[in-house]
């Protein structure tokens, strides 16, 4: 269904091909998992399947790319349109219309489907992702994870014959991402749809997958063979994988259901010893205090009696189903809600110790930002510079700080990225650790990150652990609004999690995520009912056991 032969990509001005002498098939029906670092050339794979690389992006096709067995060379993406549907890493980029109705029958109308069939069709997919009671909705008021459901439910509804997915469930809860995958699975089993994907959460994913297309970087030849045997040797692994690979186990399991199977000894060796205590925050008084908060948008209430309080040194995951609220409660904390009813005040904390803070919302924004930061969902709201260079200087004058302040965090988060890089053409994963450190340039005492993974592999995204940890010892808090288990499991000292504007349950890590399925990590759910959360806890005590 989709061939490479020998195809390199070259964008211009770059040094270095994005890929290089590419060769291989993808059969038709299956579903091929594509994996690798982030910058290792996934994102423009992907585009060259679509046509979109080299006729919309520029640069230079050698090689051959066919799609049932058009030449993408010669046939533009319009040219493909019936043939393959693509969802990219941003879908509010590519919307064209206002609401979640019209978004899903666009594509049908392009392509002349009758509208008796547009309308069946539409229904369809409204009931296949759970979107039928936001069928009415502006697209714009929805939350990042609604808007990817229907930013893949418009592609489904043209029915294409191959499905290119670049980070589908990178905004979508637990619950919402198994529902996707589902829906996935429905289309290459029963309809025999091929669907090329790129994923970082490669524990959501890698067990459903056919093949695997390893890219280890844009200068190495791609690995293509079934999961259990390109996982072991992938630079980028999910925990079970790991862990797999830590305890000896052959082959590899792939899912929690697998490794459990197999992790009786493991268990046993583990028994009576405990993972070393996460370091409480030291007792002083908070940086963010909400209470009874409630903010409306429109006829929605988007949180409903909310508090929080969060004190220096602290790590808050905020966690729950898209739309529950959690991008509208970071919002609140730097004045872009004004409350309904309750309160908000950011700083107080001990540099600010009788002072009791500010109320975000009646505080001009150059003031704010010595209390609080916020890294949305969306990156390039905070990008505006031509350069990653000019980027940096801008938020070293802005922060007040040393030049050469923000291009240090920038080399740490990401090693490989020029000056002259324009921030449009980093990914999607690239452009967040970007405005990461234009916002931490100014370290204010309360970080604020939405879905701060999107779109990080691994390798990123334990760059980032680091850094949030380093700013936990120095006394900074950080709220971070997060789907991504794992990364909650390896950094909060507590979980928060809201339910339809509300909270619904409040404590430390290890209590919260264990005692609730869908928001425990792999290696919880393996070892249960033993208290591990992740593969480096378990590395730490097999290597001190006597």
């Amino acid at each position: 269904m989709i061939r490479f032969e020998q195809v390199s990509v070259t964008y211009d001005g770059a040094a270095r091909p994005a890929l290089r002498e590419v060769d291989l098939t993808v059969p038709e029906g299956e579903l091929c998992l594509l994996v690798g670092p982030s910058g290792s050339g996934k994102s423009t794979l992907l585009g060259a399947v679509s046509g979109l690389v080299p006729h919309f992006t520029g640069g230079t096709l050698r090689g051959r790319v066919t799609v049932a067995g058009r030449d993408t060379r010669t046939h533009k993406p319009r040219e493909l349109a019936d043939v393959v549907g693509t969802v990219g890493q941003d879908p509010l980029a590519h919307f064209v219309t206002d609401t979640v109705e019209d978004e899903l029958a666009y594509g049908m109308e392009s392509l002349g489907v009758p509208p008796d069939t547009m309308r069946r069709r539409v229904e369809e997919t409204l009931d296949l992702l759970g979107l039928a009671e936001l069928r009415d909705r502006p697209i714009a008021a929805l939350s990042g994870g609604q808007r990817q459901r229907v930013a893949i439910g418009s592609v489904l509804t043209t029915h294409p014959r191959v499905l290119v997915l670049d980070e589908p469930t990178s905004a979508l809860d637990p619950a919402a991402a198994e529902e996707v995958l589902a829906v996935l699975q429905r289309l290459v089993h029963d309809l025999g749809t091929t669907v090329l994907m790129a994923e970082h959460r490669l524990e959501r994913v890698v067990q459903y997958a056919d093949q695997v297309i390893l890219l280890p970087s844009p200068d190495a030849a791609p690995l293509v063979g079934e999961p259990a045997e390109i996982m072991p040797v992938s630079p980028v692994q999910p925990p079970v994988v790991a862990l797999g690979g830590l305890a000896g186990w052959s082959p590899v399991p792939l899912s929690v259901r697998d490794a459990r199977r197999k992790a009786g000894p493991l268990r046993e060796r583990l028994t009576g010893a405990a993972p070393r205590a996460v370091a409480d925050p030291a007792p002083g008084p908070p940086v963010a205090e909400v209470s009874r908060l409630a903010v409306r948008h429109g006829r929605v209430e988007a949180l409903r009696g909310v508090g929080l309080s969060v004190r220096p040194g602290e790590t808050v995951a905020l966690m729950g189903r898209n739309g529950a609220g959690k991008s509208t409660l970071l919002a609140s904390l730097v004045g872009m809600h004004q409350p309904a009813s309750g309160s908000v005040r950011v700083g107080g904390g001990e540099e600010e110790a009788g002072h009791g803070g500010v109320v975000p919302h009646r505080t001009r924004p150059a003031e704010l930002l010595r209390h609080v930061g916020l890294v949305p969902q969306e990156p390039r709201d905070l990008l505006y510079a031509d350069t990653v260079a000019a980027e940096c200087a801008a938020a070293d004058r802005d922060a007040d700080v040393a030049p050469g302040t923000c291009r240090a965090l920038v080399a740490r988060l990401l090693p490989d990225v020029a000056d002259t890089t324009h921030p449009r053409d980093l990914s999607e994963g690239q452009r967040l650790a970007l405005a990461l450190s234009v916002v931490l340039t100014a370290r204010p005492p309360l970080l604020l990150l939405d879905e701060p993974t999107r779109g990080l592999d691994y390798a990123a995204k334990a760059r980032l652990v680091e850094v949030v940890r380093e700013l936990a010892a120095d006394g900074h808090a950080t709220v971070l609004a997060t789907h991504d288990v794992e990364l909650a499991a390896e950094l909060a000292h507590r979980v928060v999690i809201l339910a339809e504007g509300e909270v619904v349950a409040d404590g430390p890590m290890a209590e919260v995520v264990v005692s609730s399925p869908a928001f425990a990590p792999q290696v919880a759910k393996i070892l249960a009912p033993l208290p591990w959360l992740t593969v480096p806890q378990v590395r730490e005590a097999l290597e001190t056991a006597p």
